[in-house]
């Protein structure tokens, strides 16, 4: 049970991280953009509070890590936070702005993974062996790749959906949007198939092999 706890703790500090600069920086790319509403509501912040999800931000990561550490076995860790509201009339260019604003949770995520592999690696150099410090590094390199993998699923309301509805042909890009209505239920479908696992396969394994680099 302690071990349990443990691995809660160690996986709550970068998961708080990642999806709270996940969304912060939604805000703040919209702000460049010209859209202002996401900073007036205090949501381009590095304070977790604003951005916390009870169900997304804490329960369904915390039973992920929970059942992780009492079963033994490893497995997806997904969660998100409360979305940043975007005002789209706002944005210009328009079409750019919204790639982009779409584009900067998940760059946000690849960045505090290099820079929890970069905490990583000086911890080894430094001779800092501690096995707590070490599984927090570990912990937010993952944290952070499993995040921008399920955030970057080409199915709307995810970025990934968003992105692809930016790049598509006008026409085309209008009838994939209409997925939305349908997204939620997709994505459960493909959770309890198991296909989102081979969709997150590619970037878990980069992730490892990012970590073993760190570790020797």
């Amino acid at each position: 049970m302690m071990d349990s706890v443990l691995t809660f703790a160690i996986y709550a500090i970068p998961m708080i991280f990642a999806i709270t600069m996940h969304e912060a920086a939604h805000g703040w790319m919209a702000r460049r953009y010209g859209d202002n509403t996401a900073w007036m509501l205090g949501r381009v912040t590095l304070n977790p509070i604003p951005h916390v999800d009870l169900v997304g931000t804490i329960l369904v990561p915390g039973a992920l890590l929970l059942s992780s550490a009492l079963t033994g076995m490893g497995g997806m860790l997904i969660g998100w936070a409360k979305p940043v509201p975007v005002n789209t009339r706002y944005l210009n260019p328009w079409r750019q702005g919204m790639l982009m604003v779409s584009l900067a949770g998940p760059l946000s995520n690849l960045i505090q993974a290099f820079v929890w592999l970069v905490l990583l690696k000086l911890f080894i150099l430094m001779g800092l062996h501690s096995m707590v410090l070490l599984q927090i590094g570990v912990a937010g390199v993952m944290v952070n790749f499993y995040l921008m993998a399920f955030n970057l699923l080409p199915l709307p309301p995810l970025d990934g959906g968003r992105i692809l509805t930016m790049v598509l042909p006008y026409s085309a890009a209008r009838r994939f949007a209409e997925l939305e209505n349908h997204g939620m239920i997709i994505l459960v479908v493909l959770l309890l198939s198991g296909i989102m696992t081979y969709w997150m396969s590619p970037f878990v394994s980069v992730a490892r092999s990012m970590i073993q680099w760190a570790l020797f």
